[in-house]
């Protein structure tokens, strides 16, 4: 096989998308990568953007961004111990998705208020209080952009939220730890209802391009989402966690585009999403349980 043809078959622009992922998680700039291959800046830009790039570099960079060469090729799976890395990739995947199916604990970020992103920087330092500023700055920045990226597009959403993980993230609040004043407690106890007064609001509001789903069941241990692109579908699920008690330490989160795995996680969505309540009745089971909790 020639080298045109091989090209051919090679999805560069992925790979760059996925590189870049990795370097942002790595906390690497584009010039320290340029240093370590012996390259300049602007030629690891071109490699972000889709630009060919042979067998031998690639596997230099996998050795560099310390991941393996089949996770950046795409072979397979994916794997991000990094959740910078991740939630970069996970805005990449939603730059052009036509339908997004997401579960996280307990709501996704993409339908959370402004006011959040500030709790959400405080829980982190309480929860991780070793972890490096700069760190957390990039996870938030990473996080704020995947977040005006979808406000602009407005793809199609399915969410589901799990009604048990709705009533624990109230009771403990918008919290890193638990041993906290209890005046703090309070506040960001105050603070969870004021995210599921939202929910309510949006439920009852019913936007065609966003539908939310309360499920009273069982719901999976890991947040996942299915992304419906043009080219190809994929899944993500993740062990790392964005609510009350978060978790951006430990865990490896998996991205895969394999068949079998995204119509396993569709259908699993669209039973959930059978089961759930929605609209104005969902509004009603929310709100009855912000009475009792």
């Amino acid at each position: 096989m020639t080298t045109s043809s091989r090209s051919h078959a090679v999805d560069f622009h992925a790979i760059g998308e996925r590189l870049r992922a990795y370097r942002i998680g790595a906390s690497l700039r584009a010039e320290d990568i340029a240093a370590r291959l012996g390259v300049s800046r602007a030629a690891v830009y071109r490699m972000e953007k889709g630009e060919i790039v042979k067998i031998e570099t690639l596997e230099r960079l996998a050795h560099i961004l310390d991941t393996s060469l089949a996770s950046l090729l795409g072979v397979g799976a994916e794997y991000y111990t990094s959740p910078v890395a991740y939630i970069e990739r996970m805005r990449q995947l939603e730059t052009d998705a036509t339908r997004i199916m997401a579960h996280f604990e307990p709501i996704s970020f993409l339908l959370t208020s402004d006011e959040y992103a500030g709790y959400l920087e405080q829980m982190l330092h309480e929860a991780h209080p070793g972890i490096e500023p700069e760190r957390t700055q990039a996870l938030m920045k990473i996080l704020g952009e995947r977040k005006r990226a979808y406000a602009r597009r407005r793809p199609p959403i399915i969410s589901l939220i799990g009604l048990r993980e709705i009533e624990r993230f109230v009771h403990f609040g918008l919290v890193g730890r638990i041993d906290l004043p209890p005046a703090v407690r309070m506040e960001r106890s105050l603070a969870a209802r004021r995210e599921v007064e939202r929910i309510i609001d949006l439920l009852r509001e019913h936007p065609m391009d966003m539908q939310i789903g309360i499920v009273d069941d069982s719901m999976p241990n890991a947040t996942f989402q299915v992304f419906e692109r043009p080219s190809a579908s994929f899944v993500a699920f993740s062990p790392f966690r964005f609510g009350e008690l978060p978790n951006v330490a430990t865990g490896i989160a998996q991205i895969t585009s394999a068949p079998e795995a995204v119509e396993l996680y569709t259908k699993m969505v669209e039973n959930l999403w059978e089961r759930a309540y929605k609209g104005q009745q969902a509004a009603e089971l929310l709100s009855s349980m912000l009475k009792v909790v």
